[in-house]
C-alpha cells in the first residue's frame, strides 16, 4: 500500500461535483493510505463556506458536507510539527504557508502531494527538488 498526501482541493471533489471529481473519486477505490495535515478540515470547511456565499451550495447542503468531512478516509498529522518546514518552503517558493504545509508533509514522508491546484504544481515546477513531491489529480496515475 502506498502513502500519499491529499489536500483539501482533492477531498472536496469527493463530495462536490467539480472538474476532475471523477479522478478524485477513483482514489477512494485505490489501495492507498491518505494523509494530510490537520489543516485539511478548516481549509475544506472554508471552501464549503465560500461555495455557500457564492450560491453554489445551500446552507443545508453545506452543513451535511461539513459533517461528512469528519468521516473522510484521510488520516491527519498535526501541523505544529510541520510549520517550520512549511515556512521554509513558503519562503523558498513564494507559495503560502498553508499550501506549503501539505508539501512539507509529502517531503517529510518522501511521497507525493496529490492536489487539484494546477497553480501550485506550476509554481513549484521551478523548484525541481520540491516539484517531484507534487502531482495534480488529473495527472496522478497517468
Amino acid at each position: 500500500m502506498s502513502v500519499f498526501v491529499l489536500d483539501a482541493s482533492v477531498v472536496l471533489k469527493w463530495f462536490v461535483p467539480e472538474v476532475h471529481s471523477d479522478a478524485a473519486r477513483r482514489l477512494l477505490d485505490a489501495p492507498h493510505q491518505y494523509l494530510a495535515p490537520d489543516l485539511l478540515f478548516p481549509e475544506a470547511g472554508n471552501a464549503i463556506w465560500k461555495k455557500v456565499r457564492r450560491g453554489e451550495l445551500t446552507a443545508v447542503e453545506a452543513q451535511r458536507l461539513v459533517a461528512d468531512l469528519s468521516r473522510v478516509a484521510v488520516d491527519t498529522i498535526a501541523t505544529r510539527g510541520l510549520v517550520a518546514d512549511a515556512y521554509a518552503l513558503a519562503s523558498a517558493t513564494g507559495q503560502s504557508v498553508y499550501d506549503s504545509t501539505y508539501v512539507a508533509l509529502a517531503v517529510r514522508l518522501e511521497t507525493r502531494l496529490i492536489t487539484a491546484d494546477d497553480r501550485l504544481e506550476k509554481a513549484l515546477a521551478a523548484h525541481p527538488m520540491i516539484a517531484v513531491h507534487v502531482r495534480t489529480i488529473q495527472t496522478f496515475g497517468a
